[in-house]
């Protein structure tokens, strides 16, 4: 069988004109054109169609101890599956996951990443230059990635540390619940204190207890170590004391019955000195025991002595019994107790601080308090410069020559000008029973210069800061404390000088602090939180300052 192929013979007036084949030429030419854009567009809503990927992750966890991290430290670039430990358990599972080339991110000699890579889309093998371009993206991303952990890192450490010093802080506030708020009025005796840790809390202590007979129980210790575990031992042993003082007076028997409660509670390594006076404020009689804490000393005339008692720390030793001794406080005697925060304090050669130093501020001082400030400041000298090494504790008692309770009285006046007028007045009528004279006049104008200053100085004139004063009187002193919220004395470079003064040469600034030194025992100057505080002096039975040189001047 044949297929026949029949065609039609054309004559002439069947074929077209040639106006008619230019025209259907175009005509066609134009819908070719038309399906060629047709095209073109459907391949291109096909191009943008989403295409079903066969990418996925690779998530695989790593031990620290796994050997493949020791492998990939020493690398020289990106591995092959193959090539890697099998008898590390990280490869067993990357090889199940279809991992086929690895690439360490090393830093700085340290890996601190992998990139893991699965078979490519083109399912073709990784080239040499695939493994160029991987090595070359390493050295770039490991830093990028090293400094992302550490920056991760600081943040955490950030938060770590504010969480702790929020803790610390509330530690700090619970701590000082156990110190007394303020020292109590003691009949005829001057008491003054002074505690600063090494760290934000610590584990030295003292406490003043009022007993039932009317005597009043000091008490100074000392936790060994710092930080939190010396303060939790601190507030134990503090409870403890407190509790047994409510029950026996015998400071020997304090010591013991402490003791035998303590080690119980006391971790192996640590242990506390402490020392127990038992004062009787009218005599000046005095019971003490020690369990191994520093020796106090006790300046008698020109004589500094120490008194001894032995003992064992608390916690250390159950059945320990504690020496009880007796003496006599007499009239106008310093006793100082401290911990040895101050003595074992070096220096940048290395030198401590010791016991010599200490005997010659208690020798120097001619009261409690200014035995206090003098051994802060000279400590903070000795030092300057090295960290705080332990925590310092420091006690005085003094007993006044007389007798009699000291009286202390506050108030406050605004920061207006004129108003050092009526705090003078005020001073003078609560000063006027023990001083007299000349030497009571010159302490009415050195408390209006220095009221006047703290308005005007220190409170810069602002009517909503008050200028706050204290008096106390006692047997041997008159104290008068002003307060104000600036940060000192207003002080002038060039000294006083009456004849230039007179000449018009000189200004007059600067004579209201010199007429304040001149007029008063003495002067001192510190700090109390965020009030900025000085201290006019003056001694009861002195001559008038007005007709002999004045007393040497301390500032601290």
């Amino acid at each position: 069988m044949t297929d026949t192929l029949e065609t039609k013979a054309q004559t002439p007036a069947d074929l077209p004109s040639p106006a008619e084949r230019d025209a259907q030429s175009g005509a066609e030419r134009r819908h070719g054109r038309a399906a060629r854009r047709a095209a073109a567009k459907s391949a291109r809503r096909t191009d943008q169609s989403p295409a079903p990927s066969r990418a996925r992750r690779i998530d695989i966890e790593i031990e620290p101890g796994d050997p493949l991290l020791v492998y990939l430290q020493s690398a020289s670039g990106p591995v092959e599956i193959g090539a890697l430990p099998d008898y590390s358990p990280a490869v067993a599972k990357m090889i199940a996951q279809e991992v086929q080339l690895v690439v360490p991110l090393v830093t700085s000699g340290e890996l601190v990443g992998i990139l893991a890579l699965g078979q490519r889309l083109s399912e073709r093998t990784y080239s040499r230059n695939d493994r160029r371009l991987l090595d070359s993206l390493a050295r770039y991303a490991a830093p990028a990635l090293r400094l992302g952990q550490l920056m991760r890192v600081q943040e955490r450490q950030a938060r770590e540390r504010e969480r702790i010093e929020q803790e610390l802080h509330v530690a700090q506030l619970i701590q000082q619940q156990f110190l007394p708020a303020e020292l109590p009025e003691l009949g005829g005796w001057n008491v003054a204190a002074f505690y600063r840790p090494a760290r934000t809390v610590g584990g030295d202590f003292y406490d003043l207890i009022e007993l039932p007979d009317g005597r009043i129980m000091v008490v100074a210790g000392d936790v060994t170590d710092k930080g939190v575990p010396a303060a939790l031992v601190m507030a134990s042993t503090h409870a403890l004391l407190r509790s047994t003082a409510a029950m026996v007076t015998s400071p020997g028997e304090v010591l013991r019955r402490v003791n035998e409660l303590l080690i119980p509670q006391i971790p192996t390594h640590m242990f506390v000195t402490c020392l127990v006076l038992v004062l009787d404020l009218e005599t000046g009689r005095t019971h003490f025991a020690n369990a191994g804490h520093n020796l106090p000393y006790v300046r008698r005339g020109d004589e500094v002595v120490q008194l001894h008692a032995r003992g064992m720390p608390l916690g250390l030793m159950s059945g320990s019994v504690y020496e009880e001794h007796e003496t006599v406080i007499g009239p106008g005697e310093i006793v100082l107790l401290y911990s040895d925060g101050i003595t074992e304090q070096h220096r940048a050669d290395g030198e401590m601080f010791g016991f010599g130093r200490t005997a010659a501020l208690v020798s120097g001082a001619e009261t409690g308090q200014q035995l206090v400030d003098d051994a802060v400041q000279s400590l903070n000298t000795f030092s300057f410069g090295v960290e705080q090494e332990d925590d310092i504790t420091l006690v005085t008692l003094q007993r006044g020559r007389r007798g009699g309770a000291a009286e202390t009285v506050s108030f406050s006046v605004a920061s207006e000008a004129g108003n050092e007028r009526g705090a003078m007045d005020r001073v003078a009528s609560i000063a006027s029973t023990a001083l007299a004279g000349a030497r009571l006049d010159a302490l009415k104008t050195a408390v209006s210069e220095t009221v006047m200053n703290a308005i005007e100085h220190g409170n810069r004139g602002d009517a909503a800061l008050n200028v706050l004063i204290a008096v106390r009187r006692t047997s041997e002193y008159v104290t008068v404390e002003v307060a104000d919220y600036g940060r000192g004395l207003r002080q002038d470079a060039e000294t006083p000088d009456l004849d230039l003064k007179l000449a018009g040469l000189q200004r007059p600034r600067g004579w209201g602090l010199f007429l304040v030194r001149e007029l008063v025992d003495r002067v001192e100057e510190f700090r109390d939180g965020d009030r900025h505080v000085v201290r006019l002096v003056m001694r009861v039975d002195g001559t008038d300052a007005a007709g002999t040189a004045p007393a040497e001047r301390r500032e601290s």
